[in-house]
């Protein structure tokens, strides 16, 4: 899992970046700008990731905010990756911090008829693909074109439930209300190089490649990066009420691996038109590649960006929000039938010429990094520094 800028950054070297590292001669994280291949501390003028993205211009913040150069973005990458870490030198980390996680489901059509088949097999690989064979057979693939909460998708409600085919899950991928979760908690994502944990008593579950908005408190969205929405679908597929259990997990929300800032190079309409990709690579020699076309959402956006943040849904520090993706992998690993699962030690590659590429290597809940620097010990820690 060799991490360099060429394989991480932006295509475009003008792309407007912050993220975060750890800086060991603080005992905490920083805020840092992307020059070039240098990253530059501008923690004394904003200490949180939160405060950058609260300001009235975070794109003009950014770029006049002057700070300590902390070294070569090539070394800190090389240092980042949790088996070959030098503790004494700098490392990079996810790029947000006190922002509320939360993530959009069932937004593109393959991913929602996937939900209706993990919902239909209880959580069971084998029975997937004959159930796949059924749903597709009754509700078709080309859904693309039926806007969610329109008079066809409450049409097409009522022939399903006439059937006895209506889900949950076509509830929220075609019904007025979109599924927003929780992702996971405030300082719990981890960024580029670090692993990523997948429950050790899972059978079935694969990676989410998703565009991730960043938005103000205000409801502003204010940049984009890349994430994974680590998934058990074994675990949701047995009940939709375990869908915490499924998602909010140890090292399960992977971010970065940076904010790229809306300016007047990269703005939501860019986003529109992203394609994420997946490589995934396991030490078995297994390969699998993919892609998630933000042009095929059913829910703009801006529109699930407005049903996250409201009159009714506020959220002081802002909050990061997923997506959802097109990508649902069915492609046999191992045994016939049976599906795609991760093993151990997978990598995985995340990318998009807009936003660069998020590489994370696979492991069990139990054998990552542990999670014990949260937003108490933040604030203990920018105190100390004389940043608050």
């Amino acid at each position: 899992m060799d991490l360099f800028p060429a394989a991480i950054l932006p295509a475009d070297p003008d792309a407007l970046l912050f993220g975060r590292v750890w800086r060991p001669d603080y005992e905490g994280p920083s805020i840092v700008r992307i020059d070039g291949d240098r990253l530059i501390d501008i923690s004394a003028a904003f200490p949180t990731a939160r405060d950058l993205c609260e300001a009235s211009s975070p794109a003009q913040s950014l770029r006049g905010a002057t700070g300590e150069d902390v070294g070569a973005l090539c070394d800190i990458l090389a240092n980042t990756s949790p088996n070959r870490r030098d503790v004494t030198r700098p490392w990079l980390l996810s790029p947000i911090d006190l922002q509320a996680v939360k993530a959009a489901g069932v937004t593109f059509v393959t991913s929602m008829l996937e939900r209706v088949i993990e919902e239909k097999a209880r959580g069971n690989p084998d029975a997937a693909a004959q159930i796949r064979a059924q749903v597709r057979a009754l509700v078709g693939d080309d859904l693309r074109h039926l806007r969610p909460g329109s008079d066809e998708a409450a049409q097409l409600k009522q022939t399903l439930i006439a059937a006895g085919a209506w889900s949950q899950y076509l509830e929220v991928g075609i019904g007025p209300d979109a599924e927003i979760f929780t992702k996971a908690q405030p300082m719990a994502t981890v960024g580029a190089g670090s692993d990523i944990g997948v429950h050790p008593g899972s059978v079935w579950n694969n990676p989410e490649p998703e565009v991730v908005l960043v938005v103000a408190s205000d409801g502003r969205i204010i940049g984009a990066t890349l994430g994974n929405d680590v998934n058990l679908r074994d675990v949701e597929g047995r009940s939709a009420l375990l869908l915490g259990k499924a998602k909010d997990n140890v090292a399960a929300a992977a971010i970065g691996p940076f904010v790229r800032l809306f300016d007047e190079r990269f703005d939501l309409a860019a986003v529109d038109n992203i394609t994420v990709t997946l490589s995934l690579q396991g030490r078995d020699g297994f390969v699998m590649e993919g892609h998630s076309a933000m042009a095929e959402i059913s829910r703009s956006p801006a529109d699930l960006v407005a049903q996250a943040v409201n009159a009714h849904h506020h959220y002081p520090d802002g909050l990061v929000l997923y997506l959802g993706t097109l990508f649902a992998p069915t492609q046999d690993r191992g045994e016939s039938g049976r599906g795609f699962t991760h093993a151990e030690g997978d990598v995985v590659r995340i990318g998009c010429k807009e936003l660069g590429t998020l590489v994370n290597r696979v492991t069990t809940t139990d054998r990552v990094e542990p999670w014990d620097f949260g937003t108490g010990a933040l604030m203990r820690n920018l105190a100390r520094r004389g940043l608050l």
